[in-house]
């Protein structure tokens, strides 16, 4: 940046901003805007009979001016837009502020400009909360100072105010934030991996591979990016940074990074010397996806200036978090596990390795576009019927029937699916939600949809 922290919050409390998408982060940012003097004007496609009461009364009694269910008719009132992630900057009255000379960047890319301390970014198709959360807890373990942040729901923006020089955010970046940042530069940033997913938003493979590359695109050469080497269309993602990149690789030795030697999570620096972390057969949480999760926090940390001992440390430790093949109790003898964060094939997939066989699984949802093939392929030998639901389930049976696979069953909602699921279940047999679909259909969010799977199985657990 070519301004100070407190220079551009001067500058940015003298305009009139347009924040779009009253989400989490859309939320925050009016909020935090408002608090450094901006003024700020809300949008949301939403009426305000279906957002937050609290939130319009705060509107109201700050005087702050919104258009709910419609948008303002004049773009070029305005100096800045600050988009939600899940606003499609191409839309019309985005496009018409664009050509009139508005600046249009995103909550994250704000949330930089405001911040004090350094960033680490953390982006992939699958594993992102996973790999931030863990990087969160080595840095804690550390005596860092820094918080998680970013599309693991917590807004960026709403930790600026308390930021500090010392500090390190650290956040897990979606394709939606990186397609709208300009000047976005972590300390740190990696990619984990790189499969198809939001292509009804991108449009196709390329487009979404440009918005992941772009975690990178402002590093410089003392700077890292930690990517994936056995996943060679992510690693193709890291030609055009200029930062140091650190491989990391669950199935081969490394010249340089992070890698599995004899069992062991070890990483070779920039000398050739070899640090032993930790023996990977006691991490905590399960499967191959898992094991390379802990490679690049591992890696992540590393080159940030953690110890080893720390990092060992917090990955032997690490539980695992919500919504990602969490372990929900056992019913006559059947296992349940909640992994609602499994919105797209690869992820489902990852799931169905890690738990390898006698699998009752129950997916559908919002398909965003997906081709299911791959999905079905994967099912036998790891699964023995399938429960659906939501608006891709007719997509997914008809994959799936075309594979072979024809223990098929429907139901309305997810109660219905889980008492279906456990009257097809073996003792000794796994009921696993990891739906392959967002939850947009049925359910405000995964986390809303993983909390209701819960509900449901608590009940048979009475």
């Amino acid at each position: 940046m070519s301004y100070t922290v407190d220079e551009y919050r001067r500058e940015v409390s003298a305009k009139k901003i347009l924040v779009v998408g009253m989400g989490r982060s859309g939320i925050a940012a009016v909020k935090e805007l408002h608090k450094l003097g901006a003024t700020v004007t809300a949008q949301d496609i939403n009426t305000v009979d279906k957002l937050d009461p609290k939130f319009i009364t705060y509107l109201d009694r700050e005087a702050i001016e919104y258009y709910f269910g419609s948008i303002p008719e004049h773009m070029d009132v305005f100096d800045m837009v600050v988009l939600s992630p899940g606003v499609n900057p191409n839309l019309d009255f985005l496009v018409d502020g664009r050509n009139a000379g508005v600046e249009i960047i995103g909550e994250l890319e704000m949330a930089f400009r405001l911040s004090r301390g350094k960033y680490v970014a953390i982006t992939g198709t699958n594993g992102k909360t996973t790999t931030t959360s863990l990087v969160g807890k080595i840095f804690e373990k550390a005596g860092r100072k820094s918080t998680v942040v970013g599309n693991i729901g917590i807004a960026a923006i709403s930790k600026v105010q308390d930021s500090t020089d010392d500090e390190w955010m650290i956040a897990e970046a979606s394709s939606f934030q990186l397609e709208t940042i300009s000047e976005f530069k972590p300390v740190v940033s990696a990619i984990l991996n790189f499969t198809p997913d939001h292509l009804n938003r991108h449009g196709n493979m390329d487009a979404y591979g440009a918005c992941k590359a772009a975690i990178a695109s402002n590093q410089t050469e003392d700077e890292y990016m930690i990517v994936n080497y056995d996943d060679k269309a992510c690693l193709a993602l890291s030609r055009a940074t200029k930062a140091k990149v650190v491989p990391f690789s669950r199935q081969e030795s490394l010249g340089f990074g992070a890698y599995l030697e004899d069992g062991y999570i070890v990483i070779r620096d920039e000398n050739g010397i070899v640090h032993q972390i930790c023996n990977s057969e006691e991490l905590k949480i399960i499967g191959d996806h898992n094991i390379e999760n802990a490679l690049a926090a591992a890696a992540i940390s590393f080159f940030a200036g953690i110890d080893c001992e720390a990092i060992s440390d917090a990955i032997e430790k690490f539980p695992g978090v919500e919504h990602r093949i969490e372990y929900c109790g056992v019913v006559d003898g059947v296992k349940f596990y909640n992994d609602s964060k499994g919105t797209n094939v690869e992820a489902s997939i990852i799931a169905l390795k890690a738990l390898k066989e006698n699998i009752i699984l129950i997916a559908g949802g919002d398909g965003k576009a997906q081709d299911f093939t791959e999905l079905s392929e994967n099912l036998a030998g790891r699964v023995k019927s399938i429960v659906l639901l939501g608006r891709a389930a007719k997509d997914i049976e008809k994959a799936a029937t075309v594979a072979g696979f024809t223990s098929i069953y429907f139901e309305n909602d997810m109660n219905d699916c889980v008492k279906k699921a456990l009257s097809l279940a073996a003792e000794g047999d796994k009921v696993l939600l990891s739906p392959a679909c967002a939850s947009w259909d049925m359910y405000d969010n995964y986390e809303q949809r993983g909390e209701h799977f819960k509900s449901c199985v608590n009940l048979l657990l009475r």
